[in-house]
């Protein structure tokens, strides 16, 4: 069942804290700061899996014994281009008009890192919103504060709960970890 061995996550995301705890994962949260960049001609595809691995790479000395680190990051894409935490009000603006009435992906990477073994996936998810008028995107913007999360939106939220109109995959991916993957594959360690 759960993993007898001690569980570091190695991410400051309060969802994914949220998401492993009501999972009724036992485990403490070490990060450390990472540099987000990725090479400018790689695949929007390929993207999260790529930091979600330099993550739990950087994070490799918080392993001292039976440790499993546990990494992700996820991106927002739309039109093949990633659309990330936004810098602002305006920017969110921006980006929620973008996926206002369209379908986007939201792809997560994950790496668990042991002291013997890697284990790297990534789970997509499809989300498709209704239309927006700009002031249901001020409010949200103005009322939920979504600075912190990718695409400037948090499927958990207001937005989540009257403008989504459908999700093909995981919800949790959406919220930012692919609970139900990462119990799988720790199943191997």
């Amino acid at each position: 069942m759960f993993p007898s061995r001690p569980i570091i996550l190695a991410s400051k995301s309060p969802r994914r804290s949220q998401l492993l705890r009501e999972a009724g994962f036992t485990f403490s949260v070490q990060t450390q700061d990472v540099d987000e960049d990725f090479p400018s001609d790689m695949p929007a595809e390929d993207v999260a899996l790529y930091l979600a691995r330099r993550k739990a790479l950087a994070s490799a000395s918080f392993i001292r014994d039976r440790e499993i680190i546990i990494s992700a990051d996820s991106v927002v894409i739309i039109d093949g281009r990633i659309y990330n935490k936004p810098a602002g009000y305006d920017e969110a603006f921006r980006m929620i008009r973008l996926l206002s009435g369209r379908q986007h992906s939201v792809i997560t990477g994950v790496c668990l890192l042991g002291a013997e073994q890697e284990r790297a996936f990534s789970d997509r998810t499809e989300v498709y919103f209704d239309e927006l008028s700009d002031e249901e995107i001020d409010y949200y913007i103005r009322t939920c504060h979504p600075f912190d999360k990718a695409g400037a939106y948090g499927v958990q939220e207001w937005i989540g709960l009257c403008k989504i109109r459908r999700i093909d995959g995981s919800y949790a991916n959406v919220m930012g970890l692919p609970v139900h993957r990462v119990y799988q594959e720790l199943q191997y360690f």
